[in-house]
């Protein structure tokens, strides 16, 4: 796979993603394209002493040393059965670079949003690290929560509520903000840091579907005065049924959201993305995880003292 991707989805807020299907022990899995920096076979590792037991160690890449993630010690599942078919998959968001070790790599398929279910509780408690079911024609995989599992393995690289504290004391603020994540974690996190940054009117949304029928809804319920009722929206990209970017665009093609202020806050910000971001209108863009930007931009869009 090449190193450059801006070649896919030229076009923006389509709804639409890429998705590289692997498979561990098995079991079908996918990740988005647009994390994927390379597939390559397996490079001498360096085991690192007491570091986290998920992490196999450590490779060197073009002289980068990249930390190798075992998915299926992630996901408590078999080792190989057929190592020499392993494949490493380098990944970077959140600002970060690392390599998911997996047992296959299979192909790329382009998809709609539409067509990742959000699991349900049932299946939720077994399977933590799953944001999404992806329906396929002959079969079904699972995309993990990758932002989870590298947070769970190196809590450095979520959100730091120390770092809003440093702010040092926040004015309360009753603005209304929408907020669409899809992982649970990050909803807690983004609740935590945003109070404590003073922004306390804050409501949730798993994807970018939700976000959008309650807005909608504003709209049937008070036409041109929906805009009372919420002050800024704040999406993640990547979201089952309905994507940030999406979403983006419905809000600013809307004769009555139009000016509603949206802000994308994704793991993923590349310069491709950061484009497609303002095509489809988005007023600012934050790469997850830094929170102080993101504080910084409600302050200055809802033009908080």
């Amino acid at each position: 796979m090449s190193d450059h991707t801006s070649n896919i989805l030229l076009e923006s807020g389509t709804n639409e993603l890429e998705i590289i299907m692997f498979s561990i022990a098995g079991g079908l899995f996918g990740i988005n394209v647009l994390k994927v920096r390379e597939i390559i076979n397996p490079l001498p590792m360096t085991e690192t002493p007491n570091s986290h037991p998920h992490i196999e160690g450590v490779i060197r890449l073009r002289q980068e040393v990249i930390p190798v993630i075992n998915l299926a010690q992630v996901l408590n599942l078999p080792p190989s059965s057929n190592p020499q078919q392993d494949k490493l998959i380098i990944a970077e968001f959140n600002r970060l670079k690392v390599a998911f070790h997996v047992h296959e790599v299979s192909r790329i398929h382009r998809i709609s949003w539409e067509q990742i279910e959000k699991p349900s509780q049932l299946f939720h408690s077994g399977h933590a690290h799953t944001i999404g079911i992806v329906k396929l024609e002959s079969q079904m995989a699972l995309l993990l929560d990758f932002e989870k599992i590298v947070v769970d393995i190196n809590p450095e690289a979520g959100l730091s509520i120390e770092k809003v504290r440093a702010l040092g004391v926040r004015e309360r603020s009753e603005k209304k903000i929408y907020i669409a994540e899809d992982s649970a974690v990050l909803r807690n996190l983004l609740k935590d840091t945003l109070n404590e940054a003073g922004y306390v009117n804050l409501h949730f949304f798993e994807n970018g579907k939700g976000a959008w029928e309650a807005l909608h809804t504003l709209v049937e319920q008070h036409g041109q005065a929906a805009t009372n009722f919420v002050d800024l929206l704040i999406s993640d990209i990547e979201m089952p049924q309905m994507d940030g970017h999406h979403l983006t665009k419905r809000v600013k093609t809307d004769s009555v959201l139009s000016n509603l202020p949206v802000v994308i806050f994704s793991s993923l910000i590349t310069e491709d993305l950061y484009h497609k971001g303002e095509r489809v209108g988005a007023d600012a863009q934050i790469g997850k995880p830094e929170i102080v930007q993101l504080v910084e931009m409600l302050d200055s869009l809802l033009q908080k003292g």
